[in-house]
């Protein structure tokens, strides 16, 4: 019985022994992952900030208009086709969500 015990707690020595590298390895080789979920944050938290500043938005189109009209219109005309286009998908999705869930 003593042998036995002996023998499990040098298994449990390796297998720590091994979690504690690989654990190490790991920490090495997230930095790629961890910058891009880094990225990801600070755009939403970007996004955050604008819904709730929405004026700075509105300020920033008017000034965009005012200093260059003709220029601003021709930048915002693909933008406002594609968010259009987004409207529409987005309006889509949702009656389908319903239909599916049952509700609609």
């Amino acid at each position: 019985m003593n042998s036995e015990l002996i023998a499990l707690a040098e298994k449990r020595g390796e297998l720590k022994a091994r979690i504690a590298m690989q654990r190490d390895a790991l920490a090495q080789n997230i930095w790629p992952v961890e910058a891009l979920l880094d990225a990801g944050d600070r755009a939403v938290d970007g996004v955050h900030w604008l819904k709730r500043h929405p004026g700075v938005v509105g300020a920033a189109v008017l000034a965009l208009v005012v200093a260059r009209p003709r220029r601003t219109f021709r930048m915002i005309r693909p933008v406002w086709r594609l968010g259009r286009r987004g409207f529409v998908y987005w309006q889509t999705f949702q009656r389908i969500r319903r239909k599916l869930k049952g509700t609609g």
